[in-house]
């Protein structure tokens, strides 16, 4: 179940790390091409930077389709499960599957503990609270559970009673007894990431409208540190270190301003503005440091 559990969250860290991937997929990958000279070679034979840019074109648009896909289809209704089996894990009691002692509380009256060997309940205490105190002991016996209620048969044991004036001790072959336990909780869809793009088209709230638009943004970053790599590296013909790491570092900026004020955007409406603007002022990182470089020169 771990193992599934796993599994299942799988596509929602392919979204997240899709433009860690894009990022660094075009920084090595470009690295490689200039340090073995094949960008000069591709010029030397006549071929144009269109060449290069169709490319980085299918790239962008596979990378696109692929995070619109995961983030309002895919992703969603897998995580949804996720959520619902990890819900159902940590709420639902299988006795069979237990097999380390340890008091279990089925409701604030009714707490059991039991050893587990190979599906065969021994030395099980059965601990009741309300008007008396009742405590049970069986050194073996079966448990069952059905409709709300828990069942013992229980073999060989000793029943006591703690009333306000007396204690009662009942020592007994075989006891069947059932008892209700909580109702089993249910599981309800609450988390935004759970929630597809036909769900959120459907619910009328201001915060799915958020959702949609940072779903939509985290789309569009990749689309937009590709054009930064592409204007500034590529069509420039700089691929040195310096210029790669600069290529990097702005890069890893854009996505964690983009990742801090995700979180506020359903308090503050002008963090859904910040976040747009957040796709186009890494473009204008270049200019501003040639511009400083020209006057620091003068």
């Amino acid at each position: 179940e771990i193992l599934y559990l796993s599994i299942m969250i799988i596509p929602n860290l392919i979204h997240v790390t899709l433009p860690f991937l894009i990022i660094f997929g075009f920084v090595l990958s470009f690295i490689k091409l200039s340090k073995d000279k094949e960008i000069i070679a591709m010029y030397s034979t006549g071929l144009s930077i269109n060449e290069i840019k169709k490319p980085i074109i299918l790239i962008i648009s596979i990378s696109i389709i692929l995070s619109l896909f995961l983030s309002f289809i895919f992703s969603p209704n897998v995580y949804d499960m996720y959520k619902e089996k990890e819900f159902n894990l940590r709420n639902t009691i299988n006795l069979d599957k237990i097999d380390i002692s340890n008091f279990i509380k089925f409701n604030k009256d009714l707490t059991i503990d039991f050893e587990n060997e190979n599906g065969k309940f021994n030395n099980i205490l059965i601990n009741i609270t309300g008007e008396n105190e009742v405590l049970i002991y069986s050194s073996e016996g079966k448990i069952s559970q059905a409709n709300n209620n828990i069942s013992f048969e229980l073999i060989d044991g000793l029943k006591t009673e703690i009333k306000e004036s007396n204690i009662e001790h009942l020592k007994f072959d075989t006891y069947l007894a059932t008892y209700p336990i909580d109702d089993k909780k249910i599981y309800i869809k609450s988390d935004p990431n759970t929630l597809d793009l036909f769900e959120l088209l459907k619910d009328k709230n201001i915060n799915s409208r958020v959702i949609i638009l940072q779903r939509i943004v985290d789309s569009l970053i990749i689309l937009s540190l590709s054009l930064f790599f592409y204007i500034n590296i590529v069509k420039k013909n700089n691929y040195s270190l310096t210029n790669q790491i600069f290529f990097i570092a702005i890069s890893l900026l854009c996505l964690l301003i983009d990742n801090l004020l995700e979180a506020y955007t359903f308090e503050n409406r002008v963090f859904i503005l910040i976040i747009f603007l957040n796709l186009f002022i890494i473009h204008a990182f270049p200019p501003l440091f040639k511009l400083l470089k020209i006057s620091n020169e003068i």
